[in-house]
């Protein structure tokens, strides 16, 4: 049996394959349902009204949305490169810290200023996290994955330290929490959504056109398909990484800037929610594709939401609506593999013929 990539695959065959991947998660999840002893179909209606019934419903999906695509966005930049940038936990987390800092401690910053400010200390601070891995891949070589992965619970470990410790609010005694960011530090809402979501459209149109319509997202891709064609053509390979890992981790701080001060309006070691390792998978379905990010989030945000209010609605324990949530995205990540890749079976004669 051998993999090999699928060539010139037509509309069809891609269609037909999403197709047989759609019917599989629903058979797969369904046989899951009935094993605990609930209607599929009842499920399914509530995960779609659960997501999408009211709009207040609707609302809170499109919210689950926001952090998905830009940081889907900050990792779909890395991954253009071939730059396995799997810290966007920890980028998000040190873009709200740099948010924190100017929401509650610097006074010197003009009130009408904080928001502004805000953003831009977050988009740095989530940019140096990245700067940090970047620059041990150019200099030496060493592995993007496994640092931005550690620098992730260095990240974690940080913010815990200063919610249990130097940022602690003195006020709430007997918890451990910072304290509520002031009304001048919190985004403002626009037909009661906070302006984190038209934010991320914004940022859609931006990446998508820096990518396909500049110089530096030409290199960009160069890079991502042969080091070797891009350093053949003169191009400096390690500003190249350094300044895409900054725009990467950048937006992933952005993040977290939306989430402190959007949604927790506060700093949390909660506050990424898991958010920088499900862009990853929204990342990868998406084709590395800005415009399809959006799609891909708003979908994956139908099933965050549909799987968090079946939980309420038809009393489904957490765990088994994650097992769900699961085995739906296991047969969408199927159905992008089969679309990249064919197997191959080869005879047993033939297999032996090119052994000897």
């Amino acid at each position: 049996m051998q993999i090999v990539k699928r060539e010139g695959a037509s509309v069809k065959q891609l269609v037909i394959i999403r197709l047989i991947a759609i019917m599989a998660a629903i058979i797969v999840s369904s046989v899951f349902i009935v094993f605990l002893g609930y209607d599929p179909i009842r499920v399914y209606i509530n995960i779609i009204s659960g997501a999408l019934g009211s709009n207040i419903r609707f609302r809170s999906t499109l919210l689950e949305m926001v952090p998905l695509v830009i940081t889907s966005l900050g990792i779909l930049v890395a991954f253009k490169m071939k730059f396995w940038n799997i810290g966007g936990e920890g980028q998000i987390l040190m873009g709200a810290f740099a948010a924190t800092y100017i929401a509650l401690f610097a006074d010197w910053v003009p009130k009408y200023l904080v928001l502004p400010v805000m953003f831009i200390v977050g988009f740095i601070a989530g940019g140096l996290w990245g700067l940090i891995p970047a620059f041990f891949k150019a200099k030496f070589g060493a592995n993007e994955t496994i640092m931005t992965l550690m620098l992730n619970y260095i990240a974690t470990q940080w913010v815990t330290y200063l919610q249990y410790g130097p940022w602690r609010d003195p006020n709430l005694k007997g918890f451990a929490k910072i304290a509520n960011f002031p009304d001048h530090a919190l985004l403002p809402k626009l037909f009661g959504i906070h302006i984190g979501f038209y934010l991320s459209l914004i940022l859609v149109a931006v990446i998508s056109w820096f990518l396909r319509k500049t110089k530096r997202g030409f290199e960009i891709a160069v890079v991502g398909e042969s080091v070797s064609t891009a350093r053949y053509a003169g191009m400096d390979i390690s500003r190249i990484i350094i300044t895409t890992m900054l725009l990467s981790g950048g937006l992933c701080g952005i993040t977290g800037v939306i989430q402190a001060a959007g949604v927790n309006k506060t700093l949390t070691m909660n506050v990424s929610s898991g958010y920088g390792f499900t862009a990853v998978i929204t990342t990868y379905l998406s084709g590395l594709s800005a415009p399809r990010v959006l799609v891909v989030s708003f979908l994956f945000a139908i099933l965050l939401q549909g799987g968090s209010y079946i939980q309420s609605a038809l009393q489904i324990p957490q765990a088994a609506a994650d097992v769900l949530q699961g085995m739906i995205l296991f047969c969408a990540l199927g159905s992008e593999f089969f679309a990249r890749y064919k197997v191959r079976f080869a005879k047993k004669n033939s297999v032996s013929s090119e052994v000897k």
